[in-house]
């Protein structure tokens, strides 16, 4: 016998179930950061450079580190390049880092940065599952304590003041 139930209690219904299959799935609902624990966050990254070789994130030690995570068949991704590079330009004599990781094939990120002529650091990301990354172009900034301070998927215009003003804050240290 099917209950007959109102346009109300139908809405209601269907509200509940849809939060408790979201409640039990192993997956997020929304981008969330690599796991917290102790230590330093960005050991979490594991990094591999254009030769292949394996990147000891202890070189960032002390340095604030801004991570973008893109792909070559990324529109928005690409589209955000330019507004990165010149928020670079505007703060490389700061202690901060700007890094592009990208989980493609060595050779397809090489082809990419050369028929773009592109001089930033690019390296090959090898845990970007782990990481918990589902949308492209997401950015993590990490403080010069390694602790993930910010973390945002979709594109941004890095350029602009009120965030240079947000990365400055991050590198001085008044997160």
């Amino acid at each position: 016998m099917k209950p007959n139930l109102n346009p109300y209690q139908r809405l209601l219904s269907f509200i509940l179930i849809a939060v408790v299959i979201l409640s039990c799935s192993d997956k997020p609902a929304n981008q969330s950061p690599p796991e917290q624990g102790t230590g330093r966050d960005i050991e979490k990254v594991k990094f591999r450079d254009l030769n292949d070789k394996s990147i000891d994130l202890s070189q960032y030690n002390g340095k604030v580190v801004f991570i973008n995570f893109w792909a070559t068949w990324c529109r928005p991704c690409i589209e955000e390049m330019p507004s990165i590079e010149k928020t670079w330009g505007i703060l490389k004599d700061k202690n901060i880092e700007f890094v592009f990781a990208s989980n493609e094939e060595l050779g397809r990120i090489q082809n990419f940065i050369t028929k773009k002529n592109l001089k930033q650091s690019f390296v090959q990301v090898e845990n970007m599952e782990d990481l918990k990354i589902q949308v492209l172009p997401t950015t993590f900034i990490f403080n010069t304590q390694g602790k993930l301070v910010f973390s945002e998927t979709g594109f941004r215009k890095w350029d602009e003041p009120t965030n240079i003003e947000m990365i400055t804050k991050i590198i001085n240290n008044h997160e």
